[in-house]
């Protein structure tokens, strides 16, 4: 996985851009370490964040919407950026994830509360997840949508239960290129790049209720309480398994370059999370929009419709797409489920720990699964499935995202690195458009 600095120019990157990295890495990254090293928890989280949940969310509005809503993925990409910089920030600091923050400085009822709801909601999204590639596969090859189900799930689980940690990290950021489907896919279609572009920086704004709830929809699927609870322990899991690691509250001569590669790693992660929505509802514009196809609900519902629209290629690649990015986002589902509870309840956690050595933690994620694969095998309706879970996401990101806030500005938890002003502006201002959202979802129910 580690990589000499030169490895950096092997990037094929524009020539100014690939300059500007090196030298920045040279002055602030750790010695020895080259792009793909640096690339971690942000990178994982950003991509896991376009699972296919996501994917229908953004199918559907560029179906309704076309591309007057393109401008959203620019907006929310700060917000998101700064709540995951945040969380990651609480992880290296401490040295513990978001609930074993909560369980040492807050009361038992809200950490139980929290706790139970992200665990909820993650289990009906892995499950919703599940579903939907399981429909991908059907669509492209036939077969037992339920035996898909399993066989996905079943490696799913394995590969994160009994994987080494080095190999699994390196496993899950490979597994980020299953976004590039839907780089694909836009290069095929035909697109009006001009008008993206203008509907992207010269935003239009509705007050008609649709539009409104297709907003606070984009909102809530970027902006993800498991990406909050992901991201902070894999940043404190990352610290305890490497050589001189420490929290930064007991070593603050590592804090300058973890810092900056933290803040590296979560913009471009995020800005790559972003870039691959844009890019799905601008495909569905293209060609969903453009033929009068205006309601999808799923994400297999949205390749399907594809197919005789853009053709057997484009819809072969979207639905590939569902697949791959739903690999990546079922154990990080799974993942954040069990290191929320784990730190909740006190147990031995991490996926560094051998199975035998952490039977709860890794308990939890073959619970977590086999619950979601129960799910497929009850006849839940799927759109009913990601309502709930979003209704449940929704509950708890805002309190969440209030509780992060404060903690992250409080010394007795982050010693003397709380957020610089910045970030402590943007972090609110985050939490305030996801409140509002939150609100307006309750009100248009």
């Amino acid at each position: 996985m580690m990589r000499n600095r030169s490895a950096l120019h092997s990037i094929k990157l524009a020539p100014p851009l690939a300059r500007r990295i090196a030298r920045y890495w040279t002055s602030h990254g750790p010695a020895g370490r080259g792009l793909f090293a640096l690339l971690g928890p942000g990178l994982i989280t950003g991509a896991s964040d376009d699972d296919p949940s996501g994917i229908a969310t953004y199918s559907q509005v560029g179906a309704q919407f076309g591309y007057g809503m393109a401008w959203v993925m620019v907006f929310s990409y700060p917000l998101m950026a700064a709540i995951q910089e945040i969380s990651a920030r609480i992880g290296r600091v401490t040295g513990r994830g978001i609930a074993g923050n909560i369980r040492t400085y807050y009361p038992g009822w809200l950490l139980q509360a929290i706790v139970c709801l992200l665990v909820l909601a993650n289990i009906i999204n892995l499950g919703a997840d599940l579903g939907a590639m399981g429909d991908a596969v059907y669509l492209m090859i036939g077969g037992s949508v339920h035996l898909y189900v399993l066989l996905l799930a079943g490696t799913c689980a394995a590969v994160e239960i009994f994987s080494r940690y080095e190999r699994y990290v390196a496993i899950l950021k490979w597994g980020t290129l299953s976004l590039f489907a839907y780089v694909a896919t836009v290069l095929v279609v035909k697109v009006p790049w001009e008008q993206v572009a203008y509907n992207t920086f010269l935003p239009s704004f509705s007050w008609q209720k649709d539009y409104i709830v297709a907003i606070m929809a984009v909102l809530g699927t970027t902006i993800s309480p498991y990406l909050f609870f992901w991201q902070a322990s894999e940043e404190a899991e990352d610290e305890r398994t490497t050589a001189g690691g420490e929290p930064l509250t007991a070593a603050p001569s590592q804090a300058r370059s973890e810092i900056h590669r933290m803040r590296l790693d979560t913009y471009l992660g995020m800005g790559f999370s972003n870039l691959i929505s844009l890019f799905i509802l601008v495909t569905t514009a293209a060609t969903l929009n453009a033929h009068g196809v205006t309601d999808i609900q799923t994400s297999s519902q949205a390749a399907e419709a594809l197919r005789p629209i853009a053709g057997r290629f484009v819809f072969a690649v979207f639905a590939a797409g569902i697949v791959g990015t739903g690999m990546l986002a079922v154990p990080v589902l799974a993942g954040s489920a069990a290191y929320a509870l784990g730190e909740a309840l006190d147990w031995p956690i991490g996926l560094a720990r051998l199975p035998l050595d952490a039977k709860a933690f890794y308990g939890t994620i073959a619970a977590a699964t086999l619950i979601g694969i129960f799910i497929n095998f009850i006849r839940v309706d799927p759109i009913k499935a990601l309502f709930w879970s979003a209704v449940l996401n929704g509950v708890v990101a805002a309190p969440l995202m209030i509780v992060i806030m404060i903690m992250a500005m409080q010394p007795k938890v982050m010693g003397e690195f709380t957020l610089p002003r910045p970030l402590w502006l943007l972090g609110w201002l985050s939490t305030a458009v996801m409140t509002i959202a939150v609100a307006i979802m309750f009100l248009t129910w």
